[in-house]
């Protein structure tokens, strides 16, 4: 099982919004443990989500706004030659075929970099404009990150519960 650390109750708001941040990364890692190709793709009748594609989607997410918006780096594979302009949820449809451990690799490795490459930058710190000059701040983009994990972490939720039962955080 994914190891998860509670957030300490008396950090700074820098690391805070860091163990909040893996906290909710951890969850999501956790709730994909122990499960293969098949589970991964589960979806809900009222929904195309799965695991696997929450997976894609966020490892995208957090590539998108540190490494490219907040960075200014080039997009990197798989994203970069991503056919975004026939299919916008490219992540989630193609991550269904995608192996598991692949797509958790990805995440864990976005994550992973993104940490080291914001570690010890000022929260105040401004990206680069993008194509209409709006700038946001580090703080911003950490919350953003917490605010988009969480709320999938919810879908993660009701998907492993419809898979095997599996509750909890």
């Amino acid at each position: 099982m994914e190891q998860r650390t509670d957030p300490d109750v008396t950090a700074s708001e820098r690391a805070s919004l860091d163990q909040f941040l893996d906290y909710h990364r951890a969850t999501l890692l956790g709730k994909t443990d122990g499960l293969g190709a098949e589970a991964l793709a589960t979806r809900l009748p009222s929904s195309e989500l799965t695991l696997a594609g929450l997976l894609k989607h966020l490892a995208l997410v957090e590539s998108d706004w540190i490494q490219v918006r907040f960075l200014g780096k080039p997009q990197e594979e798989p994203w970069a030659s991503a056919p975004w302009d026939d299919d916008r949820d490219w992540e989630f449809h193609t991550a269904v075929t995608d192996d598991p451990e692949a797509l958790r690799e990805l995440y864990r490795a976005t994550c992973d970099l993104n940490r080291s490459s914001v570690a010890g930058i000022d929260l105040d710190t401004l990206s680069g404009p993008d194509d209409t000059g709006r700038q946001w701040s580090l703080r911003w983009i950490l919350l953003h990150l917490i605010e988009e994990t969480a709320r999938h972490n919810g879908h993660a939720d009701l998907l492993r519960e419809a898979i095997d039962g599996v509750v909890g955080e």
